[in-house]
């Protein structure tokens, strides 16, 4: 029997920015939905009831040895923020690099972006991680 398709949002969260993406179980891929301030709850809200998940992924920033930093701890904080308030299952996962990639990704499209656009593309790679590690694991 063929695995039921999930809907998963990702966040990248910042302590003044919060990048967002959507993706799905069944393409693995995600897309960037934009960014909204770290503590807009309503605008989260608003996302969460247009799209409605099954998940939701939030980037567990680590250092490059894989340690917890303060970071980490209000990342941490955030998940159980977004699982105590709405009820759907959130999970964390190591987001090292993601934002330094989705700068890159914009270097190599030779088109400058703004903060908000590189913090909702690092949500998609990190949610986009997280499906690849889900289909791994089946």
């Amino acid at each position: 029997m063929a695995e039921p398709i999930e809907t998963v949002i990702g966040f990248d969260f910042g302590t003044h920015w919060t990048g967002i993406a959507v993706g799905q179980t069944l393409t693995r891929q995600a897309s960037p939905l934009g960014a909204l301030k770290s503590n807009d709850w309503k605008g989260i809200e608003r996302i969460l009831l247009e799209w409605q998940p099954q998940v939701l992924v939030v980037g567990l920033p680590l250092n490059m040895m894989g340690e917890h930093q303060e970071m980490s701890q209000r990342a941490q904080r955030f998940g159980r923020q977004l699982e105590g308030r709405f009820g759907i299952k959130t999970v964390l996962i190591d987001e090292r690099l993601t934002t330094r990639e989705a700068y890159q990704l914009a270097i190599e499209n030779q088109r400058k972006k703004s903060k908000t656009e590189i913090d909702s593309l690092a949500a998609a790679l990190i949610t986009e991680s997280w499906l690849r590690e889900q289909a791994s694991n089946s």
